[in-house]
């Protein structure tokens, strides 16, 4: 889009903005729903991690949201005919301080979207190191997030735009990143579910390659989008305006869809588990036994016995049941457990942990 002025760009960013946004507070209430249900059918407390990152999303989100619409309504209609330049000028201008804040909402958002992958990431590795340098450079985000709105915040008005070399420097190193954070943590997290899905899948059935998809489609759309804002940057594209304002949703949405799809997966283990369990009691409820015994409760009766005679309720025989307790580690899950057993039970347990902690 080298091309579309900036007013038309302005419009098209902020009605997709809207479009995309109205889907993640969809996805917002979806998800409240589900670490409501994952909470009440395991019989624990709603995670409160995942709980405050999703409303910190929502908020960040929302006030984007708003001050891109203001912005709008200033450039557009406020300030049309008073700003110098017009609306070209208006949006133009880097140090405006609409354009500011939501560069400033936009690194938060960042930060908070690749900070709870980096989490996600530790919790699957259950080790520190593998998630050094994910740390180092989800902080180098954060550097150069906080001196790329410093540099557009002090750009002198009518003096250039946003591709000047002294802003976009900062705003390229920002771009490539937080890119780069989220493609390692994305490969990352999905070789070690890929990894312990080998492993127990000789001593367990299911699989976890579902859970390596839904990983791998959320980094992969939050990358894609990503590459495009810089793509678009690089080449001093007005494209870029339109792409970073879809981003934000974008964010969102990535985050709510892992615990979306993963929690009706195992919404739909547990009620196939529980329509099993029905089937097999009502089975057992209904069944007769009848021994062979005659009219007289000898043994051995013959042919011409009285059938109905034969048949004794269950109540009247001593009958010994063994129940063998099956349990089974679910390799969705991620709850920090003990050292319990061999590696594959180790990895079983401290890689898909319980997914209240993952989601």
């Amino acid at each position: 889009m080298p091309g579309v002025p900036l007013d038309l760009a302005a419009v098209i960013s902020t009605t997709l903005e809207g479009i995309l946004y109205g889907f993640s507070v969809f996805m917002f209430g979806v998800t409240m729903y589900i670490l409501q249900e994952n909470s009440r059918r395991a019989g624990r407390e709603i995670n409160y991690k995942m709980l405050s990152v999703s409303i910190a999303l929502l908020v960040c989100s929302t006030v984007h949201m708003i001050i891109d619409f203001d912005r709008a309504c200033r450039g557009l209609v406020f300030k049309r005919d008073t700003y110098p330049g017009g609306p070209i000028a208006f949006f133009g201008q880097p140090s405006e301080w609409t354009f500011v804040a939501k560069n400033a909402v936009y690194t938060v958002q960042t930060l908070l979207g690749d900070g709870i992958l980096i989490y996600r990431c530790y919790m699957v590795w259950q080790t520190w190191l593998i998630v050094a340098l994910p740390i180092v450079l989800w902080v180098w985000v954060g550097v150069v997030g906080i001196l790329s709105v410093h540099a557009v915040a002090v750009v002198p008005m009518g003096a250039g735009t946003v591709f000047l070399k002294e802003v976009g420097r900062w705003i390229t190193a920002f771009y490539a990143s937080t890119l780069s954070t989220n493609f390692f943590v994305t490969i990352l997290l999905a070789y070690k579910i890929w990894v312990t899905n080998r492993r127990v899948s000789r001593v367990r059935q299911g699989s976890l390659l579902p859970v390596v998809r839904v990983v791998a489609d959320a980094g992969i759309l939050y990358s894609v989008t990503l590459a495009a804002a810089l793509g678009c940057f690089v080449q001093k594209s007005n494209g870029q305006y339109v792409v970073l304002d879809m981003v934000c949703p974008i964010i969102s949405i990535t985050f709510y869809m892992v615990i979306i799809r993963i929690g009706l997966a195992e919404s739909q283990r547990s009620s196939e588990l529980g329509s099993a369990g029905s089937g097999l009691s009502s089975g057992l409820s209904a069944s007769h036994y009848q021994p062979p015994f005659n009219n007289g409760g000898a043994i051995g009766a013959g042919r011409g016995g009285d059938q109905r005679s034969q048949a004794v309720p269950m109540g009247r025989l001593p009958v010994q049941v063994h129940i063998s307790k099956v349990c089974e580690t679910d390799v969705v899950t991620l709850e920090n457990e003990g050292d319990t057993g061999s590696e594959t039970d180790r990895d079983g347990k401290m890689t898909v942990l319980e997914v209240h902690n993952v989601v």
